[in-house]
């Protein structure tokens, strides 16, 4: 009989007048694998903020091993072995492997207390090793892939004697070969009797690696099933409270002219020779391996970075791009893949967000009107469905998907002529995705012309009516939606010859 860990029952929390989880609970067995899930919003960060003592419960009951706990801080989960690894990685990129492994816990000896590198050093071997990882721990984290860099964050739960991991979105920007590390390593944690609780909004993934699923809706606990005894449109029902019942609603649009049109486009190192075409009414998808290229060449189509040759059609006409303003000038809008550094401002409000890529709509002779901006804000709010209290909503306060749809929606509002989308439903619930995929549809119905970038092949094929493939930094691979298959593509994606379609 296998033993149980973890027993959370009847919990609730609120901020302020706002009941955040009702009657919440999850439990864990040892060497289970069990994947939390639920739209953004749901609760699952705030209850596991719980476990980590991150916050504390206002009612219910939290049991390790048995033994009834209060969770007062981290440090009080750590001595009960708990860990969790957020999405955001917890490591000092200027200090070495080894350093980070044990910060705070260094080993040391003699009566003036200096630091013993030599065992320091033998230990991150000995955990790194256990992970099947050959990692000098000498190495500077800043200079290991995301995907090693979450390795160590793991091989630093291990030395902390831990036997409850919790993994939010733990492959979220890793590649293929990292993801099956990674499971490698979850499949020998499993076995040593590690308890891990899973949140990933990856359906694929869970179905592939989980013993068992709770879903959450609107905090409160909706149910828990074996993987074995379920299936996606089961869970999905749960999560939402409805059947979806197409995962990808595309729909067959009648293609107009050409929008956007790229030639030769080389950039020295990183593109070589780019060209292709997107039609009025078109969504291309493009795939390809992390590095393989894509952000950069969405980069470069948007004037972030400079070309070396080649040429860029809008609407037929050739167009120059020193800076962005260029490309916002001719109609190019870029939704970009990191939505928090790179996609909005998080302490100003959604309105401010919405606003910032409009400010000659919402001005009055230069200078910015309230009623302009609110009247803006009010309309993408509403078109978008995004759920804030106001638009002077902190946006940072939001939802993922609700602060991509702030993303997309600042860009809507420009009326570009081509939208380039770099990983649009990443980090976003199933419900939020299906939302985005309709707007993507209702944008190729009025004749925009939309580039996907997408680390996820079932996205792109369900979304593409035709799929390019990027192969350090050359196109490898050009498909139509009929004759593109996940084998082909990633035959392309990881340099098995170039193939051509349709």
């Amino acid at each position: 009989m296998t033993a149980q860990l973890l027993e959370m029952k009847g919990i609730d929390k609120s901020f302020s007048e706002i009941k955040v989880l009702q009657q919440a609970q999850f439990s864990l067995e040892s060497g289970e694998l069990h994947a939390l899930m639920g739209e953004n919003g749901a609760g699952k960060s705030t209850l596991m903020k719980i476990l980590n003592g991150i916050y504390m419960r206002d009612g219910g009951t939290v049991k390790v091993r048995g033994v009834e706990q209060t969770i007062s801080s981290p440090s009080a989960a750590l001595q009960l072995g708990i860990v969790m690894i957020h999405q955001e990685l917890n490591l000092i990129p200027h200090l070495t492997v080894m350093e980070n492994i044990f910060l705070g816990r260094e080993f040391t000896f003699g009566p003036t207390k200096l630091i013993d590198w030599r065992k320091m050093k033998r230990e991150s071997t000995r955990f790194l090793s256990q992970l099947g990882l050959a990692i000098d721990p000498d190495t500077i984290v800043g200079e290991l892939s995301v995907g090693q860099q979450q390795m160590v964050e793991i091989a630093k739960a291990l030395s902390m004697n831990t036997e409850i991991l919790v993994l939010d979105e733990p492959t979220a920007a890793l590649t293929d070969k990292e993801i099956d590390a990674l499971f490698d390593v979850i499949a020998s944690l499993k076995k040593r009797g590690v308890g891990m609780i899973y949140i990933s909004h990856r359906m694929e993934e869970i179905f592939r690696m989980c013993d068992r699923i709770t879903v959450m809706r609107d905090g409160r606990y909706v149910g828990t099933e074996r993987v074995q005894e379920t299936n996606m449109d089961q869970i999905v029902k749960m999560m939402v409270g409805r059947e979806i019942k197409d995962r990808f609603p595309k729909v067959d649009i009648k293609f107009g002219e050409e929008k956007l049109k790229v030639e030769g486009l080389s950039q020295k190192g990183i593109l070589h020779d780019i060209s292709f075409s997107v039609r009025a009414g078109e969504i291309v998808g493009l795939a390809g391996l992390m590095g393989a290229g894509r952000t950069e060449l969405a980069k470069a189509l948007f004037g972030v970075s400079k070309i070396d040759r080649g040429t860029i059609s809008v609407g037929g006409k050739a167009i120059t791009l020193r800076k962005p303003m260029d490309a916002i000038r001719a109609g190019i809008a870029l939704v970009t893949e990191d939505r928090k550094d790179e996609g909005l401002l998080l302490p100003m409000s959604v309105s401010d967000n919405l606003s910032m890529t409009n400010l000659t709509t919402v001005s009055n002779l230069g200078f910015l009107s309230g009623a302009k901006e609110k009247q803006l804000s009010d309309k993408m709010m509403k078109q978008l469905f995004i759920k804030a209290s106001s638009g002077a909503q902190p946006v940072g306060s939001l939802s993922g998907g609700n602060q991509q749809k702030v993303v997309i929606g600042k860009w809507l509002a420009t009326n570009p002529q081509v939208f380039i989308l770099d990983e649009p439903t990443r980090g976003v619930d199933i419900g939020a995705k299906k939302e985005i995929y309709d707007l993507m549809n209702k944008l190729a119905s009025e004749g925009v012309a939309i580039l996907m970038i997408s680390s996820e092949l079932p996205e792109v094929l369900g979304m593409s009516d035709r799929i390019l493939v990027m192969h350090e930094g050359k196109i490898s691979g050009h498909f139509t939606k009929e004759e593109a298959t996940q084998e082909n593509i990633m035959m392309c994606a990881t340099g098995g010859g170039e193939q051509h379609a349709g």
